[in-house]
């Protein structure tokens, strides 16, 4: 085996060894019992205090955060979004859900993309081949759909494209571009979590997709879809 071989050998198997390592001490720390709904209730208060203390440093430690559970497909996306507008408001709560989850995204696309691709390509499974043909199409389009309406997971989407020859910049723009309409519905929904939990009421995610929510998330996918029909169009009509 020839010295190249042998470091691709190495990095398909310490890879897949990380992630499994990560996982495991996620869950076994029992790290886990802080991404939900009932520490962000029990904590508001020592949250709230130490991001006003700490600024700017708050706002990237949460935006790392973010990063690093898209990064390894952590559970707990959606309260680490949620928990975004209770700490920083809407408007900017969206922004650094959208800066932390491009991010994360973007470091998981390029390591796809690599020789590390191999492990992570299997992570991916079947819903690989079924997104080929819409990639295929018109990339930017269909990544603008996917992540706009949750057809498939957010961990797939963020693999697929690197395994389907999207480029980084069409990958970078429409993650980015894609998730700032549904990062606006949870900061939002978070934003309005200080008063559920001062009324001493529990929270419940099944609300937050409501019908209103949901069309407007089908009704921009559809826009995204304009580039593919006008294409289809234009092809039968030459």
């Amino acid at each position: 085996m020839s010295e190249n071989e042998k470091k691709l050998s190495y990095k398909n198997f310490i890879i897949p060894l990380v992630l499994v390592i990560v996982l495991v001490l996620f869950f076994y720390s029992g790290l886990g019992r802080y991404l939900s709904f009932e520490a962000l209730k029990e904590n508001q208060g020592a949250l709230k205090e130490w991001v006003r203390a700490n600024g700017a440093l708050a706002i990237v430690a949460y935006m790392l955060a973010y990063a690093a559970v898209t990064i390894f497909s952590l559970p707990g996306g959606l309260v680490m979004s949620i928990t975004g507008g209770f700490l920083f408001g809407t408007v900017w709560g969206a922004l650094y859900i959208v800066v932390g989850a491009t991010v994360g995204a973007t470091v998981l696309f390029i390591a796809a993309k690599t020789s590390l691709g191999d492990p992570l390509r299997a992570k991916a499974g079947p819903w690989l081949q079924k997104m080929e043909e819409g990639f295929q199409e018109n990339a930017l389009s269909y990544l603008l759909v996917l992540r706009l309406v949750p057809i498939f997971p957010f961990f797939v989407v963020n693999l697929v494209p690197a395994f389907l020859g999207v480029s980084l910049s069409v990958y970078f723009i429409g993650t980015f571009l894609g998730i700032i309409p549904g990062s606006f519905v949870f900061a939002s929904v978070g934003a309005g979590l200080g008063s559920i939990f001062e009324a001493g009421g529990e929270f419940s995610a099944k609300g937050i997709l409501t019908p209103q929510v949901i069309i407007a998330l089908v009704g921009l996918a559809v826009l995204s879809l304009i580039p593919v029909v006008y294409k289809k169009i234009k092809s039968k009509g030459s």
